[in-house]
Order: structure tokens, then sequence, then C-alpha cells
């Protein structure tokens, strides 16, 4: 079955009470039971829901994993996965990742005992030399976030295996319909649906997916025991999100490559960064682990003053200036002061990440209204 075949039908069923189309949403706390412990399959809904049993099929059919497990945002899946792990391990992460990622693996997991190193992966041959005796779990973002650089998944997911170390690759940038990466050897897919799966900017949500059953038991595990779980009305709109999934990142994905080529064009431009141009460090590996090059896209402005920046970022009248990313709509963003205010400014100097950066979540609008729309901010 093809990708937008199963985004429409993989885990959905007709509900066989009323022969609903759409998954219902099934608005309840509890299950009766005709005695103890003998019932439909459901308990009790932290534990389990019908309409979050759907959406877990599909995400795991999109992922090709063998199971999928929800929660109520994507930090919420991460906190799961290093929950995996106990005081004293290492968490070797990607030196240009979300905020928050780096936020919740430092602030809050740093006073329980976990130790988490930042480093440079785009060189495979760098996480070789940089793994430890603690290091227990490999966190991979890419693309990553806000610098559109480029990890080789199949390489780094290598490396590891040989060390029994786990991959957790963040591939929230790429959404399943882009990059797959427990085919090129991961063991966990996170997303924050929020963002393309979802695709609407309705809903916070997330998402994990993985390949080993056994692997899969301890995430739900962890979930049920942990609480953090969706409701049902957020995975119904999920799953509504994920019928157009493959149409709406085509077309985002395709204004992306349009936008990206008048940036980088522009007088007052001084560097784009997006995966599909030849020049990119990590475009021949993009190439190879991706079917497009994505829809998000960050620059520098040659006059890269905090003050200019802010003065484009003002001036945009199609692109929203708000966090998050991946709806229909173009959204416009300021990296330093808003997703990532929480990494230290020397931190976010060392990968490029400066005040002036400006980031572009680019929606199914027109391409040429969007460009139009930059030109007169840009000025």
């Amino acid at each position: 079955m093809k990708f937008a075949t199963k985004a429409i039908h993989a885990g959905i069923e007709p509900d066989p009470g009323t022969g609903a189309v759409m998954t219902p949403i099934f608005q309840t706390s509890t299950y009766a039971q005709s005695a103890p412990g003998v019932h439909h399959g459901y308990e009790y809904a932290r534990t389990q829901n019908p309409t979050r049993s759907a959406l877990e099929k599909n995400l795991a059919a999109l992922e090709n994993g063998v199971d999928a497990i929800c929660f109520s945002s994507g930090l919420a899946a991460q906190d799961a996965v290093i929950k995996l792990l106990k005081a004293g391990d290492e968490v070797l992460a990607v030196n240009d990742l979300y905020g928050g990622s780096y936020r919740q693996m430092v602030r809050v997991w740093g006073n329980w005992g976990l130790k988490s190193r930042f480093v440079d992966m785009y060189n495979a041959d760098n996480v070789a030399k940089e793994i430890s005796p603690d290091t227990k779990l490999i966190w991979i973002e890419t693309p990553t976030n806000p610098m559109l650089n480029i990890v080789d998944i199949q390489a780094v997911c290598a490396i590891a295996r040989k060390h029994g170390i786990i991959t957790c690759v963040d591939n929230t940038f790429a959404s399943p319909y882009l990059q797959n990466p427990l085919d090129l050897g991961a063991d966990i897919v996170l997303h924050s649906a929020t963002k393309y799966i979802g695709g609407h900017s309705d809903v916070v949500h997330g998402c994990l997916i993985v390949k080993d059953a056994e692997l899969a038991q301890r995430l739900h595990f962890i979930q049920n025991a942990c609480g953090a779980v969706p409701g049902p009305q957020d995975c119904f709109l999920i799953l509504r999100g994920i019928k157009t999934l493959h149409l709406r990142v085509q077309r985002a994905c395709e204004n992306a490559a349009a936008v990206a080529q008048y940036l980088a064009n522009h007088p007052k431009v001084a560097k784009v960064h997006w995966p599909g141009f030849a020049s990119h460090a990590g475009h021949e590996i993009a190439k190879r682990q991706m079917r497009m090059f994505g829809a998000m896209v960050s620059f520098d402005l040659k006059d890269n003053s905090m003050e200019n920046a802010t003065r484009v970022m003002s001036r945009t009248e199609l692109f929203t200036l708000a966090e998050s990313l991946g709806g229909v709509e173009s959204l416009i963003g300021h990296p330093a002061s808003m997703t990532h205010a929480s990494i230290p400014r020397e931190e976010r100097l060392k990968v490029g990440l400066t005040d002036s950066l400006i980031r572009l979540s680019i929606g199914v609008e027109d391409a040429d209204d969007l460009i139009a729309d930059l030109e007169q901010a840009i000025g």
C-alpha cells in the first residue's frame, strides 16, 4: 500500500456499531465490564481509547513501524523516551535542535542525574568519537531546527547499533511523507504531530513510532504510568489532518523551493538555509534519505541587525509572526527569541543561530503571493 492510500485507510475501519466512515470521538473516561476483568479490550481511557487506537495504527503504518504511542505533546513523547534511561546515563544529541528539547534535557532531566551532550553529527564519524561508556541514547533531529542541517540517519544509527545504543529521530520537520527513519535503522521516531501531521494549527499532540514490539511495550507502560495522554478530540483532529498530509506537504515543499530560490537571489539576503540547494553541505544526504527537501526555510539578512530582522518580521501580511510550523498557513518567526530562547546565546551562535536569523514555515498558499509578501517586507 502506497503512502497516500495508507494516510487515508491504514488502521481505519467503519464503526461496527453505526457504520460511521469517520472514526468516532469516544468521549469517555471508562468502559463497562461484564465481569471483573472481562471487557471489550478497553478498561480506562488513560490506558486505551478507541479513537487513539485507530490513530496509533495509522501512524505506525505511515512510518513502517510495528506500533505507535500517542502523547499530549511532542515534548511529552520526548519525556517518555528519556524515561527509558536512568540517572548517570548520557544522551548524545545533535547540537542544533529544538529549544524545548534542549531545555527538557538540560534543565529538567539534568536535575535527575541524566547527562546530555550536544555534538556535531553532520559527519557521522564525529558521533563515533563522542560516544562514552555512559551513552545510552542518541538523539537525532534532521532536518534540524532552525538551521536546516542534515544528519545521515543510516550512518549514525549503524554506529549506535554497534554500541548497543538506542536511537531516536525527531522527524517533525520532514513528516512521514518525506522521510522514514525506521527504514534507515532508527529505533524510535518522534513527531510533534502538532506540526505537519495535524497540519491545521488547531491541536497539540505528539507521537512515537517504533519497530520493536518489546520497546513499544516499555513505552506504553511509561505512558500509562505517567499519564501524558491525548484526549479523543485531539486524536480525531490528528486523524483528520493525516488524510491530506501528502497533499499539503507536497504543495508546501514546492512553495518552499520557489521561496528559497527567490531569497537566494535577493540583494539584501546574505544566506539562505535550505537543503534543496546543491551547495548545501547536506544536500546529497537529504536527496538520499528524503523524498523532497522540506518546507522550512531560514535566512539571514546582509544587514543582520536585530532591528532590521524585527522590521521585516513585523511587515509581512500573509506570513503570520508566530511560533510553531507545519500548518496550511505560512508563518514567520525569530528563533533566538521564540522557539530557541531557552538555549544560551553562546551555544546558539556556535551553530550559526544568530540574533537576526529569520525562520519561515511555508504553507500551501500561492507561491507568487508569498514571494510578493516577502518582497514588500524586505524592501
